[in-house]
């Protein structure tokens, strides 16, 4: 084993997200260090306060702002909620900056990018989270109703 990969362990290692899985080996497909960190950035940012069965607070609910008209009030609220969510459940990081770049709000996109710092390691990375609503389907034409 790589004596390297030894010391770096405490970063992590998760399943692939979306979950992925290796037809040839049947494993599932896993991740580690920074790309892991960023796996549970995305699935922190996406869940909904109450979400998740066994963590009831795990969560951001940025969805709670999509209808939201984007000032400077509700950016800066939107950036603390992010703050106060990675803060709680992603221990493994320092945020150095989080912005809001919204070049694609006529697209209905913003995209939340958030520069961080792994704390063991000192090392820089970025993240970039696109948050948008996607049009809904009517169940009724999947169903065959």
């Amino acid at each position: 084993m790589d004596e390297s990969s030894d010391d770096r362990n405490f970063l992590g290692r998760g399943w692939s997200f979306p979950p992925q899985f290796d037809p040839v080996s049947k494993t599932v497909i896993m991740t580690e260090e920074a790309e892991d960190i960023n796996n549970s950035l995305s699935i922190l940012l996406s869940t909904i306060v109450g979400e998740r069965v066994m963590d009831m607070s795990y969560g951001c609910n940025l969805e709670d702002m999509v209808f939201e008209t984007l000032d400077t009030s509700v950016i800066t609220y939107l950036k603390s909620k992010i703050t106060k969510a990675i803060l709680f459940y992603e221990a493994r990081i320092e945020i150095e900056k989080i912005e809001i770049n919204t070049t694609g709000i006529p697209e209905g996109v913003i995209l939340i990018e958030i520069d961080y710092i792994i704390s063991a390691t000192n090392s820089r990375f970025n993240f970039v989270y696109p948050f948008w609503r996607q049009e809904g389907t009517e169940l009724s034409s999947l169903l065959k109703i």
